[in-house]
């Protein structure tokens, strides 16, 4: 009986474990905080000039909402530069946000300017 019970403990452990390994070091959690409802989101490697595809994995994250932010588990990028488009069609960009040292990014306009609080 003790074996069966180690065995289905060392199951969970090993599940786990390779639900963790699945996920990119630099997935985040996205917090709104701009005052307005994000539309969409871009975020691009700093070292390139051009935006990837919406990755927003909802329709709107209304302003005090929150949202994870997957990476696939290859990318080995840090620095990343967010652009977003709030319901408005207003552009805002951040740049140069380490994603490998942030679990959660709060986006917030300051004095008309952008800022990125990472935790």
């Amino acid at each position: 009986m003790k074996r069966v019970v180690l065995a289905v403990c060392l199951a969970v452990v090993v599940a786990g474990s390779l639900a963790i390994a699945a996920q990119g070091r630099q997935d985040f959690v996205l917090r709104n905080r701009i005052g307005q409802t994000i539309d969409e989101l871009y975020i691009s490697p700093t070292t390139t000039d051009e935006w990837e595809e919406d990755v927003l994995d909802v329709d709107l994250l209304e302003n005090g909402e929150d949202v994870t932010i997957h990476f696939p588990r290859d990318e080995d990028e840090c620095l990343w530069d967010f652009k977003i488009i709030t319901e408005d069609d207003t552009s805002v960009v951040w740049t140069k946000i380490d994603l490998c040292k942030a679990s959660e990014v709060t986006l917030l306009i300051e004095g008309g300017k952008p800022i990125a609080r990472i935790k």
